[in-house]
């Protein structure tokens, strides 16, 4: 690029941000903007390597994209399918893959996978191109884009391996795993762990084999034996997923999950659980009786809308509001896993378990 180009496109750069500058006021998220803006100026001012600088932009890039692409599907629940890009289509693992994808789309969702090979190509040939994202990782090898998705707009090529991982975590609402390599088992402990921790979810996680398969199955043994009997891990922590080889299990796992509970967030200390349908009192009751443990003070009660959420697009959902110890999430599952059993959705709720 000649001096002249680069003197023009700095002074497009000093006029664009004058404008953002401007603006800001006005902006709905401008806390936010301003505070991205102020820590790149101060970045500007430190010492760092240039390559820190290339990390922070080609991330920045990679974000811009995904934000991008997932907000016009905001409002539609999506699964995403974690499995190995090696396992042929001739494999039991891939025709489970391809029928479980196929499954959830006809029930209303979309399905993410990271765009490739194996059980990835699967996902999209199940769900179809019309249902399915792909979010491809930039490798020398393994990773080309399949052809069920490769051309579609719902491809996006990430340059690094954890903004690949962050969108097909952020934008999902169910994960499914199968079965797989390193990668695969590094996707299923960060998914348990952010679980576990709060991080990520509540979202149902299912990991699903092949008719007959103990992939799954030994690792749950592994877990139980070296992690839970050595108490180093919750026992409830293995509430946090389902293990299974059947079809309809999985699909239920997930569907069943969004059956009353909506979804949930913090206002400030007080954990608030947005319910597509209100409870009984007795339920409730029970609740408070069966779930005192994850309870640092006061009760589980019925709420409308916080002040704090009156900008949200589920301000009209019923709510349950506690102040959960933020460490037992086994139990939280457990908790939406009773309040799901013994409410009682409406048909329409009952019916599209996708919608957001």
């Amino acid at each position: 690029m000649t001096s002249s180009a680069s003197f023009d496109t700095l002074e497009s750069l000093q006029a664009d941000i004058a404008e953002l500058i401007v603006r800001l006021p006005t902006l709905k998220n401008r806390q936010f903007i301003q505070q991205a803006l102020t820590t790149i100026v101060r970045l500007a001012d430190h010492e760092i390597e240039r390559l820190d600088w290339k990390i922070l932009s080609a991330a920045l890039a990679d974000m811009e994209r995904g934000f991008q692409l997932f907000y016009d599907y905001r409002h539609v629940r999506k699964v995403t399918i974690f499995g190995s890009a090696r396992i042929a289509p001739d494999r039991p693992e891939y025709q489970m893959a391809l029928e479980f994808a196929r499954a959830v789309a006809q029930l209303g969702f979309m399905v993410m996978t990271g765009g490739g090979g194996g059980i990835m190509q699967a996902g999209h040939e199940g769900a179809g191109r019309e249902n399915s994202f792909g979010l491809n990782i930039q490798l020398p090898f393994e990773q080309q884009a399949n052809p069920f998705i490769e051309g579609d707009p719902k491809l996006i090529n990430f340059k690094y391996f954890f903004t690949r991982k962050l969108f097909l975590l952020k934008e999902s609402d169910a994960v499914a795993l199968f079965p797989g390599g390193f990668g695969t088992q590094d996707e299923a402990f960060e998914c348990m762990t952010l679980s576990q921790t709060g991080k990520f979810g509540p979202v149902p996680l299912v990991l699903i084999d092949r008719p007959g398969g103990d992939y799954w199955r030994s690792w749950s043994e592994y877990i139980d034996k070296q992690l839970v009997q050595n108490g180093l891990v919750s026992p409830d922590d293995p509430s946090l997923y389902t293990v299974t080889d059947n079809l309809d299990v999985a699909c239920d796992a997930i569907t069943r999950f969004y059956q009353v509970y909506h979804s949930s967030r913090y206002v400030s200390e007080k954990l608030v659980i947005r319910l597509k349908t209100d409870i009984s009192d007795a339920l409730l009751e029970q609740l408070n009786a069966d779930f005192s443990d994850i309870i640092i003070q006061g009760r589980i009660e019925k709420s409308q809308a916080l002040p704090q959420e009156a900008q949200d697009e589920t301000v009209g959902l019923p709510r349950l509001i506690l102040y959960f110890n933020q460490r037992d999430l086994g139990r939280l599952y457990q908790m939406i896993a009773t309040i799901n059993r013994m409410g009682t959705p409406s048909p329409e709720d009952a019916a599209h378990p996708e919608r957001k």
